[in-house]
């Protein structure tokens, strides 16, 4: 995959996903992994990583609507890849054949005060 395939699939399926663009368009780097992992895995994980992040009142951009993405993919196989900027960092998460992004979730942590 180039960078320009990239781009052209984070279309927004997260609030994550354009500051991600915008991270690749400044030169940040990208790798994407051979694995496969259920849908659901990630959702039990994420689910848990959102409830701790409300209650320390920590945003994490991209997360919220990632567990939903995750809940309703099921048992389909989902690809990870990251997106790394000197300040911020992305976890793309693509269908098996990495031809559509599902879930994008990172960029810069805001917490409270």
């Amino acid at each position: 995959m180039t960078r320009d395939d990239l781009v052209g699939m984070l279309a927004g399926q997260t609030p994550a996903c354009g500051p991600a663009r915008e991270a690749l368009l400044a030169g940040g780097t990208f790798d994407i992994g051979d694995t496969l992992v259920p849908a659901r895995r990630h959702f039990g994980v994420f689910r848990r990583r959102l409830q701790r992040t409300r209650r320390f009142g920590i945003e994490v951009p991209g997360l919220a609507e990632s567990v939903v993405i995750f809940e309703a993919a099921g048992d389909e196989g989902l690809r990870l890849g990251v997106i790394k900027a000197p300040d911020q960092i992305f976890w793309v998460y693509f269908n098996a054949a990495a031809t559509m992004v599902m879930a994008c979730i990172g960029g810069r942590w805001q917490g409270k005060g």
